[in-house]
């Protein structure tokens, strides 16, 4: 195969599950050179008069040239190929909690934007799932007496920690640390027959981290704490703080509550949401076998925001696991009409995080689709991302 660039951008992406590979090689740039390009096994090789530059892949991928077949140039991406692709399956997945070897271990539970001690060696002695949002219906709907569970809410006791869909319960009765309490802007309130009105402070059950000020989660009882799962690592006592990128930690968080949904729930479409219950991004699960490897990513084009340092930082090829999703934002009342379909669905799960992490998860996926080759940026009327493990 023949193409001319003196820069050529490669992007490849792999499916474990299929065994099959997409392969573009980016459109040459004006005034390019003559560059002939061999496809192995286990790399890709350009060679131009100037010299020879050879990409290795992943150990475990493999190629299978001559199975190339669907060759095509595609205007302002470049040249398209799919090939058979051998690659091992089984990727594993940044644990936020291993119920297993943290049950009965001392844990110490932290900020993950400033690494303060929110909690310090709590010993768990049972670390449980909670049942979906809706067990109480269905109690109702199997159990031929009165439900014996009707209002008596699932609040841990001081050594249990039950793991919801998107966050933790804890009881800080005997916690040195206390959420700091904190005003919400306050609102009307008549408190007279002549109507006389006076402000007075709303309620608030936020969790505030006392160091950087991140909301970390809500109070749910005078003794029940929710923490978000992208707000807090816990950690055995006996190790460190572990300092993860944001964007690396939020997507991780993430993919593995959609992989687990998916799952356990055969549900692929997601309202992620705030705390508030506002909409934030609609979000349709694609495949979670992905194996994305591109090289010379141009990100010039894209701005700084710190959020996205770790990726900015990283090498001119890289390879990652992935979740291919698509997604439709719904900030500034966009997408009006498909959010209330969404919610009247009952297949669409709702997926609730603290609003500042919906923004930030927003624009983890707007960076993902700007550095995809053009033709891939859109699926119908969706835009396309990947997340990564």
């Amino acid at each position: 195969m023949a193409a001319t660039a003196a820069e050529t951008r490669i992007f490849l992406e792999v499916r474990r599950q299929l065994q099959s590979a997409l392969l573009i090689l980016g459109e040459p740039k004006e005034g390019g050179m003559p560059m002939d390009i061999s496809i192995m096994p286990s790399s890709l090789q350009m060679k131009t008069p100037e010299g020879c530059t050879e990409i290795q892949l992943p150990a475990e991928v493999r190629l299978v040239p001559s199975s190339c077949r669907g060759l095509q140039f595609v205007t302002g991406d470049g040249l398209h190929l799919r090939l058979q692709a051998q690659a091992e399956l089984g990727t594993k997945l940044i644990s936020m909690f291993n119920q297993s070897s943290q049950a009965q271990e001392c844990c110490t539970f932290y900020c993950q934007s400033c690494g303060e001690v929110i909690i310090k060696d709590r010993k768990l002695l049972r670390v449980l799932p909670l049942p979906s949002e809706n067990w109480e219906a269905l109690v109702g709907e199997w159990c031929c007496h009165p439900d014996p569970f009707a209002n008596k809410p699932l609040h841990p006791q001081e050594n249990d920690c039950f793991i919801g869909d998107s966050f933790f319960l804890v009881n800080l009765r005997t916690s040195l640390w206390q959420p700091r309490p904190e005003l919400s802007p306050v609102e009307m309130c008549c408190v007279s027959s002549d109507n006389h009105c006076k402000l007075e402070p709303k309620a608030n059950t936020k969790v505030i981290c006392k160091r950087c000020k991140v909301m970390l989660g809500e109070t749910v009882s005078s003794e029940t704490t929710k923490f978000y799962m992208t707000e807090i690592i816990i950690q055995s006592s006996e190790r460190s703080f572990p300092i993860i990128p944001r964007s690396q930690f939020v997507q991780s968080v993430i993919t593995q509550c959609l992989v687990q949904l998916s799952s356990a729930r055969s549900t692929f479409r997601f309202r992620i949401q705030g705390q508030d219950d506002k909409v934030y991004i609609l979000l349709w699960l694609l495949n979670s076998d992905s194996l994305v490897i591109e090289s010379l990513r141009n990100s010039k084009y894209i701005k700084k925001f710190p959020l996205l340092e770790d990726t900015l930082k990283a090498d001119s090829s890289s390879a990652w696991s992935a979740i291919k999703v698509l997604y439709q934002p719904c900030i500034k009342s966009r997408n009006e009409r498909l959010v209330s379909l969404w919610e009247s669905d009952i297949s669409v799960h709702p997926l609730t995080l603290p609003s500042a992490t919906c923004l930030e998860l927003l624009l983890i996926l707007s960076r993902s689709n700007a550095n995809l080759p053009s033709s891939l940026r859109h699926m119908n009327s969706f835009q396309v991302a990947f997340l990564k493990m």
